[in-house]
Formats: structure tokens, sequence, C-alpha cells
């Protein structure tokens, strides 16, 4: 007697779909909580970094008995009379915190090359023939100015892409930026045109009375031309920031990291926080976007020498490019005032969801959300000349996130930054 085999049975249609149906559910479930957890470490290391630039300002302090200077650099030279100008022969006051920092944070080898004359250049050309130094032709020590490092041949130090200062959150790279940072120097909360007051154009001593209008309105951590201390934090290094995190330009028009500039008045922006918004140049269909022309009544006028926008250049001192104030909340628009090496609001930013690392007195580093109670974004700033609650060494207008902006003010922080 003989049985007959039955063949195995497969799978049908049905089932199959079945299966793929419940693996595609599982991948649509599996999917954002991995993105999620990949930011969560993008946040980790931007967190990290800042962290080192933290220890890295508190060694700087202990060696050097002051804070590093923003604008800092050698002086006028001899090619252009005034510092805004280019020049190749001197860094003519024009460099950031950051590159006074840079030994302090693992980059003794970089510093060394900044520290003294070199030769090397983006290109692999000579080094230009009007830097004064001759057989061979090099760089002078400290560098040329920041503001035309990319044009060539181009010095390398100021062309370096640091890990330390990037944001792994952040995606610019490359031309026409060279050397970004997402770290910025935090100069308090008055956005006024007299920052830079301290000096002449040709960088002697300005007079009295500029000297008062300085430091009406240099309330920061930092201030420019000019050494601060910790012991001028009069309000407590824990209750005061010192740097913000940005987000670099990607010529995208994002209001967060493109800044909007025109001929406005000079305190235009100091008067009012808001003075672009109000303007009508921000996008009202995309209200993360400056207008692009034909549904705005006033389109804006944004920084067009991309090299020089915000987080461009971890070397230059300018104010879109590695300032921040504490006026508008994080996130907010980037508004400059009449004059472009002016500042402007320059809040932080990122692409971190909900809001943006800063970067404590005391080396803490804190997520500061977009929603921090910040007062009034209309509200003037401090400034010589004004009275009331506008009157040098007023308490600042813009509500806690102001407050914290402030290194001598006499504000008494109640919040919990850290919970």
């Amino acid at each position: 007697m003989f049985s007959r085999k039955r063949g195995s049975r497969g799978f049908t249609l049905v089932e199959l779909l079945v299966v793929i149906a419940i693996i595609g559910i599982l991948v649509g479930l599996l999917l954002p909580a991995v993105q999620a957890a990949r930011e969560a470490a993008r946040r980790m290391s931007c967190s990290n970094n800042f962290k080192q630039l933290g220890i890295a300002m508190h060694n700087y302090h202990a060696a050097f008995k002051q804070l590093p200077l923003q604008g800092a650099g050698t002086g006028i030279g001899l090619n252009t009379p005034n510092w805004w100008q280019q020049g190749n022969d001197a860094s003519k006051q024009c460099l950031s915190a950051l590159v006074g920092l840079a030994p302090f944070f693992e980059q003794q080898g970089l510093w060394d090359n900044i520290s003294n004359p070199s030769t090397q250049t983006v290109t692999g050309a000579a080094p230009p023939s009007n830097t004064n130094l001759t057989n061979p032709q090099r760089w002078p020590a400290m560098g040329p100015s920041p503001r035309n490092f990319s044009t060539s041949p181009g010095y390398v130090p100021w062309a370096t892409e640091i890990p330390m200062l990037r944001c792994p959150s952040d995606p610019g790279v490359g031309l026409p930026a060279l050397g970004r940072t997402n770290y910025a120097l935090c100069m308090g909360d008055s956005p006024s045109p007299w920052h830079n007051s301290f000096k002449n154009g040709n960088l002697t001593d300005s007079g009295s009375w500029a000297h008062r209008a300085a430091r009406s309105v240099n309330r920061g951590m930092f201030m420019n031309r000019r050494a601060s201390k910790f012991r001028d934090v009069l309000d407590g290094l824990a209750n005061t920031i010192a740097m913000g995190e940005i987000r670099t330009d990607l010529g995208d028009r994002d209001i967060r990291s493109a800044a909007s500039w025109r001929a406005r008045g000079s305190q235009d922006v100091n008067d009012n926080p808001s003075f672009c918004r109000d303007a009508d140049e921000i996008d009202p269909d995309k209200p993360t976007k400056w207008c692009s022309g034909g549904n705005c009544t006033n389109p804006q006028q944004l920084v067009s020498d991309s090299n020089s926008s915000r987080g461009a250049s971890w070397a230059n001192f300018r104010a879109i490019i590695t300032q921040t104030f504490t006026v508008l909340p994080p996130n907010k628009e980037v508004c400059v005032g009449q004059w472009i090496d002016g500042p402007g609001t320059c809040p932080p930013s990122s692409n971190h969801q909900g809001g943006a690392h800063v970067l404590m007195g005391d080396g803490a580093v804190v997520f500061m959300t977009d929603s921090v109670e910040a007062g009034d974004p209309r509200a003037g700033g401090v400034r010589l000349g004004q009275t009331g609650p506008r009157s040098p060494g007023a308490e600042s207008p813009y509500g806690l996130w102001g407050a914290l902006g402030t290194k001598a003010s006499g504000e008494t922080i109640e919040e919990q930054l850290n919970q």
C-alpha cells in the first residue's frame, strides 16, 4: 500500500501582503524613534562642545585674568586707514574671542600657525604682495583681516573648519562660507551701533563722550575691543549668559540665520527690536522666511556677502557673524541696523526643536526655550541719553531673557534654569 506525499504549502498572496503591511507599520513606527534618538545624540554633542568652550573660557581667565577680547588682533596696518576695510598686512583688531580661546580648546597647532608669520594659503599660491613681509612673502602674525579671508589665495586658519565649533545638527558646510561656527559671544541686551565706539576708525581711542556711550550699551559678558573680567559680572556668573548657539546661514532666507538690513536710522533697531517685523519684511505665508518680493509691501535686503553672514567665519568679530544679544527670544529674526558692521537683534538660534543652547558664565550649559519670558519685543534698549527705564544701568526691558544677558544691572534671577 502506497501513500502519496503532499507538497509543502506556501504562503498565499494575501498572507504575504499582510506580513509586508505589518513590517511597513513597524518601520513607520520605528523611524521617528530612530530620528529622535539621532537628534538627541546630536543635541548632546552640541551641549558637550559648549561645555568645552566654557572650560576654555575659565582656563583663559585663569591664565590672563581677563576674558579674551571680542575685536582682538594687530593694529590698523599700512594698506588701508580704517578697521572696517580689508587688509592683508594686519588683522585690524577684527578677530573674534574664539581666536584667543583656540589654544585652550585643544587647537594649539592652529594657534601656532595664527600667532606666527606663515606662507600657507588655501589655494597653494604665494601670499599676496601687500602683506609687507617679504623674503619670502608671508602672512603676518595674527593673520590678515578676517573680512577678506575668503579672497584668493586665502589664509588657511580663517578657512579652517574646527569640529569643536560646529553643532552636528547644523547642515551648513563649505562655500560660500569657510570656517563656520555655531557658537557666538553674548554682548548683552542693547543692540546699539555704539558697541564699536571705544575706538575710532583708525583704531585710536575715541573721546570721552564716545567711551560713555559705549559703556552704556556694552552690558554683556563680552565687549568690543575692551577687556572683561569675571569681577565685572556683578549679577553672578551663574546668572549671566556668556555665549549662545547660532544657526549658520544656508542661503535659504531663514529669519534665524539670514540677516536683514537696509538704510535705517542708526538707532532704529535699538529703539524697536521688532523693526523688521513691523516693516513687513517677513513673509506672511512663511513666517520663518524673509520676503522674496511679490507678497510683501517692503521686501528685505539680505546680506549679499555670504561669507560675512551668520556664523560664516569663526575668526570674524562682526556682530551678525559671532555675536548674540538677549533682546528677542531664541529663533527670532536677525534684524540689523543702519550699518552692516553694527549690531542687530542677533538672537541665539538652532536646528534643535524648541530652543537653543546657551553657555552661562559659570560654565553651565542651559537649553533655552523659544518661549522664555522676554518682556516687550518693541521696547527700546538701554543707552546713554535715555531716561527712566532706558537710562544707563537700568534693568533690562526684556524680562528674564534680557536679565540673563546683562552682567551688572542688579536683576534678581529667581528661575531655576537647569531643571
